[in-house]
């Protein structure tokens, strides 16, 4: 499906009205979307953080030895990072400087691995074909690890998210247990997800059920998906578990309805790279000496916590 659009100008605005009604609030899109769980991002009044919690990571030789020989010659690796909302990936003030979970981890990883991750910002959208294409090494973006999705990708997991929905305080949706109570109203979400996929393949249920099919309006900038609700061109978001947890609580007006369905996230790759062994191992590394805990601490995500990091686990329906 193709993206919604807004004119630049317009999304420019958007931006502009967003980013100052996330710092007022302290939403700061980087930990509104994909932030926060039961044990809730931090205060409202908060900026996001800019805790140093990677620095002291130092190069484990038995996670580096399982690197292919020619990128431990090399010693770098092109990693494509999707820019999103909190506290999967955001940008701070300067408008230049990315931030969040995705970021922590992956600098982490870097370091156990003795490797300097070259990152380039890309749209969600773009990543995963770029990985098959060669032009990337690596991805990150709250990648959800879908059967369909290690057809033709390998993932290495690093914390747990899904599926949920998020409201209007005056929707009478109170929960969502099947996407047939959707039926009738106009569904936002990310351009190119799996929340996107799972919307177009069960969108005939409506019409078995002798409903009006929902409408599904998908967009590239976070921006503008939330002005969307917020101005009632939409009735509802579907997105990641941890950051509608966060938005709602940074954005008047707003209210979190619950889980859909829970997938694990990962560092995403070609089919078949030889890179999986090493950054699985350099993940565990990161859990075992609590620079992991740290990490999703700082981001209000402890309740994602994996005990262990596998690759390409099949997707628990």
């Amino acid at each position: 499906m193709t993206p919604t659009r807004l004119p630049a100008a317009a999304l420019r605005t958007a931006a502009l009205l967003v980013t100052a009604a996330l710092t007022v609030t302290g939403c700061a899109y980087g930990r509104a979307v994909t932030g926060a769980r039961d044990a809730g991002p931090a205060a409202a009044h908060d900026a996001v953080p800019t805790a140093d919690v990677v620095s002291g990571e130092r190069r484990d030789p038995a996670a580096a030895a399982l690197l292919p020989a020619a990128v431990r010659a090399r010693g770098t690796l092109a990693l494509a990072a999707s820019v999103g909302a909190p506290p999967s990936s955001t940008y701070l003030p300067d408008g230049t400087t990315v931030v969040g979970q995705d970021i922590d981890v992956a600098n982490a990883v870097g370091k156990v691995l003795g490797l300097k991750l070259t990152r380039e910002v890309a749209s969600f959208e773009a990543i995963l074909p770029a990985l098959d294409s060669g032009k990337y090494d690596v991805g990150t973006g709250n990648f959800g690890v879908t059967d369909d999705r290690r057809k033709t990708l390998d993932f290495v997991t690093y914390v747990n998210d899904g599926q949920g929905f998020a409201v209007r305080g005056d929707s009478p949706l109170a929960k969502v247990t099947s996407l047939t109570q959707l039926c009738g109203l106009t569904v936002a979400t990310g351009a190119g997800t799996t929340f996107e996929t799972t919307l177009e393949q069960n969108r005939p249920k409506c019409a078995e059920a002798g409903k009006r099919p929902y409408d599904v309006k998908t967009y590239a900038e976070q921006g503008a998906l939330w002005l969307s609700l917020q101005q009632g061109r939409s009735d509802v978001v579907m997105s990641t578990i941890n950051g509608l947890r966060y938005a709602v609580k940074q954005q008047p007006g707003l209210r979190f309805l619950n889980e859909f369905k829970r997938l694990d996230v990962g560092f995403a790759f070609k089919k078949g790279t030889a890179l999986a062994p090493a950054f699985q191992a350099a993940v565990n590394r990161l859990m075992a000496d609590g620079t992991y805990a740290r990490i999703l601490a700082k981001w209000g995500t402890t309740p994602s916590a994996l005990t262990t990091s596998r690759i390409s686990p099949p997707e628990k329906h």
